[in-house]
């Protein structure tokens, strides 16, 4: 088949993981896969396996730039594209346009539970397919009452579980009697990471052993995300014990130096995060947000705690931090559900028999 991805990201996060891991096994599996980003994006490198005649570099900031509609729509026509795959709610109303103009079949990815807009109800009607990468962003669209409920369906995301058993096995660790405690994710209030560091603080009370780490990312305009939380650990007197280690290109090594893992959002579509450490074979203590219960199974491959509960994410995290046994049993039991149900194998081979089902109503 031939297939476009298209990503008007400018960042690397769990959605364009998901994009470029899902283009490059498609490349592998023989399809002729095709891309369409932001000129400059770092998806270009993420996209490894993908030709570079085979990927066209455009501005998509929204549907009303014609100029961008036309080349894409070109592109598509000069290279016989029979499905446009689009991954950001602002890319949909421009990749329905171009499947319009090319004849494509249109295929939507929905990451977020964000409701959509009235735009989106009026240019998305042509749809074939909407994934939901989780149950709970599948039920915010039906809600939503734009797609008829048999185009919807789910896919979980996945990820090359070897390459995080790998990591752990190998990364390097300071050797010592200090235990980290780690946590991934864009800087912002939903992420949870304000929770985190007061955890932090209950239990630096009881022992002076753990260091804290938080990776991610400041994307507000100002940077004042990090600026909050800066004051935050200041204010604490926890600079010493927690730290802020901004982006972090090779997340799979810095999990494989972590003893638990932990994710406190506030919400969360679905916790690419967590499926991750699990795969390193970290024990994870999780808020229970929409994804991570879709995830994790209670005390069997984590431990979920209730949202904004900062005393009861202290002591799960505390509770592992002593009970080595109990960090085993996580590891394995969270390490195996990871390999059988989120596979990025498993994941491409459900989005390329979505491909086929679409292209098979039409012949």
């Amino acid at each position: 088949m031939r297939i476009l991805q298209l990503c008007s990201a400018r960042e690397i996060g769990g959605g364009e993981k998901h994009l470029a891991g899902l283009a490059n096994s498609l490349v592998q599996r023989g399809h002729q896969i095709f891309a369409a980003i932001n000129p400059g994006s770092p998806l270009r490198a993420a996209l490894s396996s993908v030709p570079s005649p085979n990927v066209i570099e455009l501005p998509m900031r929204n549907a009303l730039s014609l100029r961008s509609v036309y080349r894409l729509s070109r592109f598509m026509r000069e290279n016989r594209i029979e499905i446009i795959h689009a991954h950001l709610a602002r890319d949909y109303p421009l990749a329905a346009l171009a499947a319009k103009r090319s004849g494509a079949h249109l295929v939507l990815t929905r990451h977020v539970l964000f409701p959509l807009s009235k735009i989106h109800r009026l240019t998305l009607r042509r749809t074939s397919r909407v994934i939901a990468v989780s149950q709970a962003v599948a039920d915010s669209l039906r809600a939503q009452n734009i797609f008829s409920t048999e185009r919807i369906l789910t896919i979980h995301n996945g990820i090359d579980s070897a390459h995080f058993k790998q990591r752990r096995a190998t990364a390097s660790r300071a050797q010592g009697s200090r235990m980290r405690v780690g946590m991934v994710g864009h800087l912002a209030p939903i992420k949870g990471q304000e929770e985190f560091i007061q955890a932090a603080r209950l239990i630096c009370q009881s022992r002076k052993d753990v260091d804290f780490i938080i990776a991610g990312e400041d994307k507000s305009y100002r940077r004042e995300n990090r600026a909050s939380l800066e004051k935050l650990i200041r204010a604490l007197g926890l600079e010493d014990q927690v730290q802020l280690l901004g982006w972090i290109d090779d997340i799979a090594s810095l999990l494989g130096t972590l003893d638990v893992f932990v994710s406190p959002a506030r919400s969360e579509p679905f916790g690419l995060a967590i499926v991750e450490a699990m795969a390193a074979g970290v024990p994870v203590v999780s808020t229970a947000s929409e994804g991570a219960r879709e995830i994790i199974t209670a005390d069997e491959s984590g431990r979920l705690v209730s949202i904004g509960d900062v005393e009861g994410l202290a002591k799960a995290i505390a509770d592992l931090l002593s009970d080595a046994n109990a960090r085993d049993r996580l590891s394995r039991n969270a390490s195996s559900m990871a390999r059988s149900r989120f596979s990025l194998d498993k994941m491409v081979g459900r989005t390329e028999q979505v491909y086929r089902e679409v292209n098979a109503e039409s012949a």
